[in-house]
């Protein structure tokens, strides 16, 4: 546990107040009143996060700094509390971030956004579940939308995020209404679109220390309801999610399919590296993700608020179980044969967020090549055999280097000291 998590964490239980937005809101436009977030809410909330006013919400961008004040305002309309440093929690984006560098946006100032709705139980409030969504996107295009031709028109990705984060006021609504046991952490992630940029700065600075934070559900492109399918990601990371969302959605009536461990390519990824139970709502890709056409009119809000009301229902579950859930560190599905990736398999997960030499890690993948080698979350691996690793680049032309089974030193540094881990690497092709 870092210092300021120690400071925050007293702080948070003590006496977690409201903090005014005073001048942080005071050229904001108008949010809905505070009524219960119902259709026509979703629709204003919808329309003006993803409205061409704000540009496509990029990390760093004047667009995104009015989409997370817009949220912070609508986090304190639902009853929630700004934690004591208030509702941003800013972070910079290295300039060697490789997705950030790639987008031309190194060096961006990212804002998570963050509300907290205290625990009812004297003692298991002490503990908290998060909920999540991205509130970034992708600017005017460019280098990730999947429409390169339309490179200057705005991508307002109202599926892709705008869906999760409103639904965040709908499911802080629910559980104010019948407040839980544990404390409910809301976090609007900025920099996802970036590498998972802003979840990965939360997991290293936590407004509550990770070794109390139980569960993490996370809501990406939950918008497009199709057929009553609802797919959730993670139900294989805690021992008790698969009966637990079985029986909650007999109420819900979901065409409901779960499977999978917690890495993916959304912001559960981060928490679930670092040990943490988690969950990935999501109502599937369509004709629309990453182009121009995410526009808002296009938005399921009926299947947007149920989606809420289940994942509202599912968090209380968690949030009032008497124990905490059995955590479940699986190996990671196998690569397929010829579908991507060169040179030897070695099982880290990096954290994108650049910003040291060599590659930091988030964690790594059980029974991989890493772990039985030694390597942990944490460390930085600065060389592998006889290539210096000066950034993720350099990593995969090291690896590109290699083949499977080939025995190799990796020098990482740990707490500031230099290791030397004996490694034999993998194959990609399972």
């Amino acid at each position: 546990m870092s210092a300021r998590s120690s400071v925050l964490l007293s702080l948070l239980l003590a006496s977690v107040v409201a903090a005014p937005l005073g001048a942080q809101t005071a050229a904001l436009p108008s949010a809905p009143s505070a009524a219960p977030v119902g259709l026509d809410a979703l629709r204003r909330d919808a329309s003006y996060l993803a409205g061409d006013a704000l540009a496509g919400r990029l990390t760093g961008s004047p667009g995104a700094d009015s989409a997370a004040e817009y949220v912070a305002r609508r986090f304190r309309q639902a009853g929630l509390q700004a934690p004591p440093n208030g509702w941003f929690q800013p972070f910079t984006v290295a300039a060697d971030a490789p997705a950030a560098a790639h987008a031309g946006v190194g060096g961006a100032a990212g804002k998570n956004v963050i509300g907290i709705l205290p625990g009812r139980d004297p003692v298991l409030r002490n503990e908290v579940v998060i909920v999540g969504a991205h509130y970034d996107h992708l600017g005017l295009g460019g280098s990730f939308a999947l429409d390169p031709d339309s490179t200057g028109a705005v991508h307002n990705g109202a599926d892709d995020n705008a869906s999760g984060t409103i639904a965040l006021f709908r499911i802080a609504e629910a559980l104010r209404a019948a407040r839980p046991a544990r404390t409910i952490v809301f976090i609007a992630f900025s920099a996802e679109e970036l590498g998972l940029l802003g979840s990965a700065h939360y997991v290293r600075e936590p407004a509550y220390p990770l070794a109390v934070t139980r569960a993490m559900v996370n809501l990406d492109m939950v918008g497009r309801l199709r057929n009553d399918r609802l797919i959730v990601y993670g139900s294989a990371t805690a021992a008790e999610f698969p009966a637990l969302l079985e029986s909650l959605n007999k109420e819900h009536g979901f065409a409901l399919h779960h499977e999978g461990d917690g890495y993916g390519r959304s912001d559960q990824s981060s928490f679930y590296a670092a040990g943490v139970p988690v969950l990935h709502m999501f109502t599937d890709l369509h004709e629309d993700y990453h182009r121009s056409t995410d526009d808002w009119e296009k938005l399921d809000l009926a299947g947007l608020a149920r989606v809420a009301d289940f994942s509202a229902a599912v968090v209380a579950a968690i949030a009032n179980r008497p124990a905490a859930l059995t955590f479940i560190n699986l190996p990671p599905p196998q690569p397929r044969a010829g579908g991507g990736g060169y040179g030897a398999y070695l099982g880290s997960i990096p954290d994108m967020a650049g910003g040291v030499r060599g590659v930091r890690l988030t964690g790594v993948r059980k029974d991989s090549p890493a772990e039985q080698g030694g390597i942990q979350a944490g460390d930085v691996i600065i060389r592998i055999g006889t290539s210096e690793v000066a950034d993720l680049q350099g990593m995969t032309d090291a690896l590109r280097e290699h083949k499977p089974g080939d025995v190799v030193d990796i020098v990482i540094v740990r707490d500031g000291t230099e290791r030397t881990c004996r490694v034999t690497l993998g194959s990609r092709g399972g």
